[in-house]
């Protein structure tokens, strides 16, 4: 198993995963482990942000309230601060090092990387854990220079299966960088697709609703073998670039809420 060790601490801070998300306590044997990565910031040396750990709370109690048949629990990752801070990936370092402590608490259970803005782009970089199945990457930030000679990498995500949800009035994270990033990737790794959220921003509050039922519906599929609903095996199952630019539709999941 890769052994994922810290090269240092920010302001003597270290990353931790906080209570299960939406309990107190674990009521069933865990059967899958989701990690929520929060947004960040591209360089900075102050601490986590608060705010940004909030925002990710309500797509782990959705994903909790469907997965518990399966013994699904959620963490929030706490990193040691809310920079990316260029070659050291801080993120992407304290995402790797939740991944393998899940794993000592939990034992061997499949593990999804689920992440938002800066967190989406820890959540693809830190695939490579044996552990990890599945990556849903939210409104990825990506770097400009994603053309440039050393592009962002993508052969960790090989053998995981891959979701990127990104809005089109992305203001922040340029949705054209997630939709290169997702061609490279799926030329490495079939099981890889992408929605776009139209007239949506960074946050997806816009439609809100869909993108958690979207998310429910993917993790369930890729940890415990779920059926996925018919857009998404569809995208997951199409070539680019109908799978990469697939329509999040008005109302989805409704039917199929927990």
């Amino acid at each position: 198993m890769a052994q994922f060790a810290l090269v240092g601490t920010t302001g003597g801070r270290r990353p931790r995963l906080g209570r299960p998300v939406g309990t107190s306590r674990t009521e069933t044997a865990v059967g899958g482990v989701v990690l929520l990565l929060p947004d960040g910031a591209p360089a900075s040396g102050r601490g986590p942000s608060v705010r940004a750990h909030a925002a990710v709370l309500p797509l782990g109690r959705r994903l909790v309230r469907a997965g518990r048949p399966d013994g699904l629990v959620a963490h929030v990752v706490h990193y040691r601060g809310r920079g990316w801070n260029g070659a050291d990936a801080r993120l992407a370092e304290d995402a790797g090092w939740a991944v393998a402590e899940a794993v000592r608490r939990y034992g061997d259970v499949p593990v999804c990387l689920a992440g938002h803005g800066m967190g989406a782009r820890a959540a693809l970089r830190a695939a490579g854990h044996p552990a990890v199945d599945a990556v849903l990457a939210m409104a990825p930030w990506l770097p400009e220079d994603d053309m440039a000679a050393e592009p962002e990498p993508v052969r960790q995500l090989v053998g995981r299966r891959v979701l990127v949800v990104h809005g089109t009035n992305d203001a922040r994270s340029d949705p054209e960088l997630s939709y290169r990033l997702a061609e490279r990737a799926k030329k490495a790794n079939k099981d890889t697709c992408r929605f776009e959220v139209h007239s949506d921003g960074h946050a997806l509050r816009q439609h809100h609703d869909e993108v958690l039922s979207l998310a429910a519906d993917f993790v369930l599929g890729s940890l415990f073998g779920r059926p996925y609903a018919r857009p998404v095996a569809d995208a997951l199952a199409a070539p680019p670039p109908l799978g990469l630019r697939m329509p999040l539709a008005a109302g989805f999941g409704r039917s199929l809420r927990p």
